[in-house]
């Protein structure tokens, strides 16, 4: 993994410093994706997301287009030497984290395919199984991830059975995660199917539909989860201030009737003593 590791950061590298730097804002907005699918692949599966995994994101991405869907493969051995999903466990964890710190508003989806399934499924676990060292295995996430994880999709999830044969305790989905998880079992599959007795049908999710099955109840998680936060966002706008109209600075006065407790004018001469005659004028002499 050391070598494809190095080839990435060298192909970073290269069209880091080829790229204008007037792009340099741009492409640190396309950071964080509107959807980050987290997923494990199966058992001796090629490193990537696997055939199942990337039928998923396929689907996914169809569904809830124009949303942008980021992919982080899961890094982990893959192989029969189950206890090695340990280190799975843990990269998944750290990225989970890492990304609801660094991208708050994307929206997680835990996923797996076999012993990816587990990988995803211990993931969600709440507690440590019985039996195991806190020393041995990753701490669980926070309480408070769960926000940032939308849906969680297993497919072929080894069944108690199974964990049983090889040693290893029963898979818990956490509380917080069991109202949003898909757990999909193909009829007679012998790793996940309590009963089955087909390992050749362990790899026929994509043909029987439940890939597709998956992703639709992925994308479903996903819209009520926008439309809620829509709906937060308009109700925590602040309510705009109705202004009163004001009223005129003068308004008319109505006529004021005469009242009624005060004598009328009389219509004759006032009482009192009578004006004097007027005086004649006589002509001085000059």
């Amino acid at each position: 993994m050391g070598r494809y590791r190095a080839v990435a950061l060298i192909g970073v590298a290269v069209a880091t410093s080829v790229l204008p730097a007037a792009l340099a804002p741009s492409a640190q907005a396309q950071v964080c994706p509107d959807v980050e699918v987290v997923f494990a692949r199966g058992t001796t599966e090629l490193p990537g997301v696997g055939p199942t995994g990337e039928a998923f994101v396929n689907a996914l991405r169809a569904q809830v287009s124009p949303k942008t869907v980021g992919v982080y493969a899961v890094d982990y051995p893959a192989t029969i030497d189950f206890p090695t999903a340990i280190v799975g466990i843990a990269d998944a964890r750290r990225h989970v984290l890492a990304t609801a710190a660094a991208c708050p508003e994307t929206k997680m989806v835990l996923g797996g395919f076999s012993q990816g399934a587990a990988v995803a499924g211990f993931v969600t676990a709440a507690a440590i199984p019985d039996g195991i060292s806190p020393q041995d295995v990753p701490t669980p996430m926070p309480p408070e991830t769960a926000d940032h994880v939308a849906a969680v999709a297993l497919f072929g999830k080894p069944s108690p059975r199974f964990m049983r044969a090889i040693n290893d305790p029963n898979i818990v989905i956490g509380p917080q995660y069991t109202a949003k998880t898909i757990d999909l079992c193909v009829e007679d599959d012998l790793v996940c199917d309590p009963d089955g007795r087909s390992f050749a049908v362990h790899n026929q999710y994509t043909e029987t539909g439940m890939v597709a099955q998956g992703a639709s109840f992925v994308a479903n998680r996903l819209q009520t989860s926008w439309a809620t936060d829509a709906v937060t966002s308009t109700d925590d706008a602040p309510t705009p201030r109705s202004v009163p109209t004001p009223a005129p600075l003068a308004a008319e006065l109505p006529p004021v009737a005469p009242s009624q407790h005060l004598p009328s004018a009389p219509a004759g001469p006032l009482p009192g003593p009578a004006a004097a005659p007027p005086v004649p004028t006589e002509h001085l002499p000059y």
